[in-house]
């Protein structure tokens, strides 16, 4: 007996005194950035312990428009629904390199600050990608002019203004703060969609050599100018193979999620491509997971204006099966464009086709929305 109380003891002990570096170590799984503040170790514990769960859901620009509304305190599509917020926020800094004072969807930086740290505050998580426009021709992120990355390494024309750019990232993401001051933890996902040829960073538009040298640097940049409270995800558009997706991996010490984009397209109605699609990538992704101890997650999904009454049962979460993500987040809900002349949104509201189906999606055990991740 006297013995089993020393083994008590002696685990309470160590598992006191580690930090919680040292506890993601003993998983497999430790952050990039060495200097990752406390904040944001814990959260990448917790994102690791949540898998055992199930999956986060989460929603582009949830709290700051829905379809027909606009910048209505506390309001989104997501609640209006289920009576509950998504896990995951998605915001983007595209603007921020111009000084614009409102971002690519029209946010201004001033309301997404405002959002960032009213949905922590809640113990929802915040992830930021950007669309930043082309610095060797000054339009935007889909000008994909030949080799305009090559412009932004060290040497380059533009490399001088490159990280004057950075230098704007690393202030705003060091101003989102809690209230004891503290700065929130963001998952990052910069250069996203890098296997397709559609932005400027993308596939064809650079070697993977030069690809994987602006992500070092800027990842090494934000950590000179002192910003440790990102993880940062490496995010693909659609690959076939290992090699294929890590083909501008830029190595295992400079991302901690890898994920993948994909959506439904109107040729496949009944959503068997999608399907097919995401389990293949999946099973390609986790495998990678598995050897090179990375979270997983697919950063954006969806099917425009949900179509499909039964998507979220019926697609989706079949999509998704039974692998092991950390969350899977759907675009944004834009409501009518009036250029294309069409509805533009990726997640139910009240009163759409959809909408019933993703109450059964909601109460779901695997899926998992703001009040899950709070009791965690």
């Amino acid at each position: 007996m006297k013995n089993n109380i020393i083994i008590v003891i002696a685990i309470i002990f160590i598992g006191t005194s580690c930090s919680s570096q040292q506890f993601i170590s003993n998983t497999n799984l430790s952050l990039s950035d060495k200097k990752a503040t406390p904040e944001t170790v814990s959260l990448y514990k917790k994102l690791n312990q949540l898998t055992q769960k199930g999956y986060m859901f989460g929603h582009q620009d949830d709290l700051a428009y829905g379809v027909n509304w606009k910048y209505e305190n506390g309001r989104s599509d997501i609640k209006d629904v289920v009576g509950d917020y998504p896990a995951v926020y998605g915001w983007d800094l595209a603007g921020l390199e111009k000084d614009s004072p409102d971002n690519i969807d029209g946010i201004p930086f001033t309301k997404m600050k405002q959002f960032i740290e009213e949905s922590h505050e809640r113990g929802g998580i915040t992830t930021i990608s950007w669309h930043f426009d082309n610095p060797a021709t000054g339009k935007s992120a889909w000008d994909n002019t030949p080799n305009s990355l090559k412009t932004v390494l060290r040497g380059g024309e533009n490399h001088q203004k490159f990280t004057v750019w950075l230098d704007k990232a690393a202030n705003y993401l060091l101003s989102l703060k809690d209230k004891k001051g503290k700065n929130i933890p963001v998952l990052f996902r910069p250069y996203h969609e890098l296997t397709g040829g559609w932005f400027w960073w993308g596939k064809g538009n650079a070697t993977p050599e030069e690809f994987k040298s602006v992500w070092k640097f800027t990842f090494d940049y934000l950590q000179k100018k002192g910003v440790h409270n990102l993880i940062y995800i490496y995010n693909t558009s659609s690959f076939s193979s290992k090699e294929d997706f890590l083909a501008n991996y830029p190595g295992d010490n400079y991302a901690d999620i890898i994920s993948f984009d994909s959506y439904q397209n109107n040729d496949d109605k009944q959503g068997e491509k999608f399907i097919a699609e995401v389990q293949n990538q999946l099973k390609i992704i986790n495998e990678i997971g598995i050897e090179k101890h990375k979270l997983i997650a697919i950063a954006e999904a969806g099917y425009e204006a949900i179509p499909d009454p039964k998507w979220w049962t019926g697609t989706l979460s079949k999509a998704i099966g039974d692998y092991k993500i950390s969350y899977v987040l759907l675009w944004r809900n834009h409501g009518w464009q009036e250029k294309e002349q069409k509805m533009h949104y990726y997640a139910p509201y009240t009163g759409q086709i959809s909408a019933k189906d993703f109450v059964d999606f909601y109460n779901l055990d695997k899926t998992l929305f703001e009040k899950d991740i709070k009791k965690n």
